[in-house]
């Protein structure tokens, strides 16, 4: 049994694991210390529990610890770590409803995320590397509007009764309302623009660890990370997730993994 002081010492060497996490563009690779403290996560089942417990407290969960992807933390309901939806999308200049403005950005995240990683076998590959543009991003969630709208459509000429989440309905429509680009006074691109929020989408993913910056072809190019990997895999459980993906508006060609719009496209 652990002494006292052994029992303090190793919760300060576990809450030091989870500080590592939360700075998400800090890898085991980079830092000696934390490197030591993942080889220990995965060796010692103690440690790890003692970790998950310290983590719990904090209202994080622990999805994965890797040399590659290093401690992959996410935030529970109501924890101080917690990226409200709301403060993300309230600063949008546009008075959309909140809940609909609120659902718009969830749509464009849920986007990058299936683009990111569009076939089951590449969440299950820890060498894939997947690459998300923001014209793509656009390309696709328009053409998800449009199915969506014809299917509206039918379903009201069926006299099929009304759907059982209007606002999802409110928030598709508004993303096709809204324009693909303008710019501002000073010549940027307007942050209220479909491809404006998607840009932003992308900015905070790759501040968080998730993507890396490429090049600005397209509109910017990123590519993913383990660290995205592993939140996509949590996502993939989700029926939003599995409903836009069976829209068959993303689809892959060619070995190489490349994208283009599926069959109803027009990437």
């Amino acid at each position: 049994m652990n002494s006292p002081r052994e029992t303090a010492k190793d919760a300060e060497s576990a809450a030091r694991l989870i500080a590592y996490g939360l700075r998400p563009k800090q890898l085991p690779a980079r830092d000696a210390s934390y490197a030591e403290l993942v080889r220990r996560y995965g060796e010692d089942r103690e440690f790890t529990q003692l970790t998950q417990s310290v983590a719990a407290g904090l209202g994080l969960m622990v999805l994965d610890v890797s040399h590659q992807a290093g401690a992959v933390l996410a935030a529970t309901d109501e924890s101080a770590f917690e990226i409200k939806m709301d403060s993300y999308a309230r600063q949008s200049k546009i008075r959309e409803r909140r809940e609909t403005e609120k659902v718009m950005h969830g749509i464009v995240h849920l986007a990058v995320a299936a683009l990111a990683f569009p076939r089951p076998d590449d969440l299950g590959n820890d060498t894939y590397v997947g690459r998300v543009t923001v014209d793509q991003v656009d390309a696709v969630v328009r053409e998800a509007c449009r199915i969506l709208d014809e299917r509206a459509e039918q379903a009201e000429a069926n006299g099929d009764p009304p759907s059982d989440a209007p606002e999802l309905e409110q928030a598709w429509r508004a993303y096709a309302r809204r324009p693909e680009t303008a710019t501002t006074k000073d010549g940027r691109l307007s942050p209220d623009t479909t491809r404006g929020m998607i840009s932003r989408a992308l900015r905070f993913l790759s501040e968080q660890g998730f993507l890396v910056h490429v090049s600005a072809d397209d509109g910017g190019t990123y590519r993913t990370t383990p660290r995205y990997q592993v939140q996509v895999r949590e996502l993939a459980a989700d029926a939003a997730f599995t409903e836009l993906l069976e829209l068959d508006v993303v689809a892959v060609s060619g070995e190489d993994g490349s994208l283009r719009a599926g069959t109803t496209g027009t990437l």
